[in-house]
């Protein structure tokens, strides 16, 4: 948040924290507007713009002082470090009863206000278990494209719907934050798990004025209630590093997501039952071929010394659940990011050679579940498909939608699970769009060279002519000679090749002398293709997020909450309510 002196006028002004004074210093955290769970735990804290003595500065929640409400050790900063304010923290605070709350500080800087409303849930749980499978970046051009590929299209009508589509719930997200219309998959995702919005790059935090990353005001994740209201399991799955945002949402406290070695400490203290993905550098100490880290703990001995059972490819993770299943669950399976399901089953691009035998999203949903199910007391289980974020920043379309398909294979899984035990949760959704657009058709039979003359719209699109002969919903072939047309809105400058990328990801953009990003000349002499100018500031490699709502569907207890357009927080809210977590 940028710093503002507030001028002798302005100190008079009463400030309500809307969209148009968020570039204000002075600030009440939780902010304005904030809607959150009665017994989920916070920190409060008020920044001031300059230094002010304490017993000048007023804080009252509905006309009381604030200390009746919230119970704590309160702690005042005089001059807080990389600011010339004053502060006033609570830590790790709760609300109790559900209503209005309004904060109200006086100051000689004049007056800041915040309201809230604080929901309760029902006292008891319908859900005993609870499924949530978020896509990174799914957007509905990927669905439509999934579907286009993995099921047909026949005189018009779809042969079938996607798992994903197959729901009886539907509604539309949005996933602003705290800071910008336009976040990234750390602040989305942290608002599923903690109920709170925040801002870019944080994760279970309100992202505050000091400079350090994790001293921040923090939200209380689910993981963390789960630990410490329910005996419930939980299981947090990935095919990125399960470091990255969306799986350390579950787990984490940090306005800063690049803290990757932290992370991994954090979910040392929640200590999942299941962790499954790549990122196996941060749990390696410093010195270990591979590793990430700067120091010498070792976090894969300190898991297996807790009991976990740890696997590294495929087929140790299938022996582990053949039988009973562990109590316990750690997977690494690549340093970084997991290869996607093209490169594993059909290119052999990327990183394959390197990491042969990486199991599929079906894998490790499965062996999730043989583990968690165990707990009499049911689980919650975050699911995440990376890649198809990974794939579409760099504009590699085919990647990304494979990998969609691959994860709506997952929710096939996920919704017979559901059949079977009713009284689950099922919630599939992402994080954010990205601007993936279906629109039409690329021929390889057309006359001429000129790729761009090959792209067919309206009725000269036609059909493409993907096959699945082997009927396991992915086309037998993603380079078909009549394959679709798809194009990205947001980009910077790069070569449109109209083709797929068999041996590495696309990469469209590379940076020059000037420090810019301009496109990358590999792709300069490919036949037929020609040179896009970009839309994105010239500091921008790849695509990026967009703002476009996204798509959630769900079934199961609580699922008919699920409706009309919601903000992204009350995913959370559904879950709670599901769970009784309020109480």
């Amino acid at each position: 948040m940028n710093k503002h002196i507030l001028s002798a006028a302005a100190a008079a002004v009463l400030l309500s924290f809307s969209a148009a004074s968020a570039v204000q210093a002075a600030q009440i955290y939780p902010v304005d507007q904030a809607r959150f769970m009665t017994n989920a735990r916070f920190d409060f804290k008020v920044e001031l713009d300059t230094v002010v003595d304490r017993k000048n500065i007023q804080v009252q929640i509905n006309g009381q002082d604030y200390k009746k409400v919230l119970k704590g050790d309160e702690i005042y900063v005089a001059e807080e470090i990389d600011a010339k304010g004053s502060a006033i923290i609570l830590r790790d605070v709760e609300i109790k009863k559900p209503g209005k709350y309004t904060v109200t500080v006086k100051s000689p800087e004049g007056e800041l206000r915040a309201n809230w409303d604080i929901y309760t849930t029902p006292k008891k749980a319908v859900a005993k278990n609870v499924i949530i499978l978020l896509a990174d970046g799914l957007s509905v051009g990927h669905r439509t494209a999934a579907r286009i590929l993995s099921k047909g299209v026949t005189n018009g009508m779809y042969n079938a719907p996607l798992a994903m589509d197959d729901m009886p719930h539907m509604a539309l997200l949005g996933t602003s934050s705290v800071d910008t219309i336009a976040a990234d998959s750390a602040n989305t995702a942290s608002a599923y798990m903690t109920g709170h919005k925040s801002s870019v790059n944080a994760l279970g935090v309100y992202a505050d004025r000091t400079k350090a990353s994790q001293d921040d005001p923090r939200q209380e994740t689910i993981a963390e209630i789960l630990r410490r209201k329910t005996g419930k399991a939980i299981g947090v799955v990935s095919d990125a590093e399960i470091e990255d945002a969306t799986p350390a949402s579950v787990v984490s406290h940090t306005r800063r997501r690049a803290d990757k070695a932290d992370i991994v400490g954090m979910f040392w203290d929640v200590r999942p039952d299941v962790i499954l993905g790549g990122g196996s550098a941060y749990f390696l100490p410093q010195g270990v071929p591979g590793s990430k880290r700067k120091d010498q703990t070792n976090y894969i001995e300190m898991f297996k010394n807790d009991g976990y059972q740890f696997v590294t490819d495929r087929t140790e993770l299938n022996d582990a659940v053949k039988g009973k299943a562990p109590q316990k669950l750690l997977g690494l399976f690549h340093t970084g990011n997991m290869d996607g399901w093209i490169d594993r089953h059909q290119w052999k691009g990327n990183t394959v050679k390197k990491f042969p035998n990486q199991p599929d999203f079906t894998d490790s949903f499965n062996a999730a579940v043989k583990v968690l199910e165990q707990n009499k007391n049911g689980f919650f289980l975050m699911l995440e498909a990376g890649l198809v974020d990974k794939f579409s920043h760099p504009l590699d379309w085919t990647r990304s939608v494979g990998d969609t398909i691959a994860f709506d294979k997952v929710v096939e899984l996920a919704q017979k699970y559901v059949d079977k035990h009713p009284d689950t949760l099922l919630i599939v959704t992402g994080d954010h769009t990205h601007s993936i657009s279906v629109a039409g058709t690329v021929d390889d039979n057309k006359p001429g060279k000129d790729m761009r003359e090959k792209v067919g719209v309206y009725a000269e699109a036609g059909y493409p002519n993907y096959e699945d002969k082997d009927k396991d919903g992915f086309p037998d072939n993603f380079a078909p000679s009549k394959r679709l047309a798809v194009f990205f809105g947001a980009h910077p400058d790069y070569y449109e090749t109209y083709r797929p990328y068999p041996d590495k990801t696309f990469n469209p953009a590379v940076k020059n002398e000037k420090g810019e990003y301009v496109a990358d000349d590999t792709y300069k002499n490919v036949e037929g293709g020609h040179f896009v100018e970009g839309n994105l500031p010239r500091n921008e490699s790849q695509g990026v997020h967009t703002v476009d709502d996204l798509v959630v569907t769900a079934r199961g207890p609580r699922s008919e909450e699920i409706k009309g357009f919601m903000n992204s927080t009350e995913i959370f809210r559904v879950m709670a309510e599901a769970m009784a977590l309020g109480h």
